[in-house]
């Protein structure tokens, strides 16, 4: 799902903000869309999650990516196979640690391309298959 800001945006002057405004605007586009914000960065020794939420009953591990005016690629291009290797290892400790192996999970995705006055939010659902990603397993979170 694809939305687009228009209107006067600030940008942060510091890269290093950039990321963190981006998953502010995704945390309140979310929040527009009804999710409930869980934890932000959260971090293991196996990685961090940006956002993790709740939608409908399911637990929702939400990776985030901002792109500037000007920046080289897309923001979806960020989650190769490394990264998504280590935030299913994030999202099992997270599961583990919360007792919530029968709650139903997914991962999405939130890219923000900027421009000058506009804001592209694209939202994709069901990013990672965890199992397929973890070289293979049974389709339910249980480790065994």
């Amino acid at each position: 799902m694809r939305t687009r800001f228009q209107g006067a945006i600030t940008l942060p002057a510091r890269t290093c903000d950039l990321g963190q405004w981006g998953e502010d605007m995704a945390c309140t586009y979310l929040e527009n869309k009804g999710y409930r914000i869980l934890e932000r960065n959260w971090r293991t020794r196996d990685g961090e999650l940006d956002i993790i939420c709740s939608h409908n009953g399911e637990l929702v591990f939400v990776e985030v990516k901002t792109r500037g005016p000007g920046s080289l690629g897309k923001p979806g291009e960020a989650l190769h196979t490394a990264k998504q290797s280590r935030l299913v290892k994030a999202a099992c400790a997270y599961v583990s640690r919360s007792h919530a192996w029968e709650t139903p999970a997914r991962f999405d995705f939130i890219g923000l391309q900027l421009d000058q006055d506009a804001v592209q939010v694209e939202h994709e659902h069901n990013v990672i298959d965890a199992w397929e990603t973890m070289g293979g397993g049974h389709a339910s979170w249980q480790p065994w």
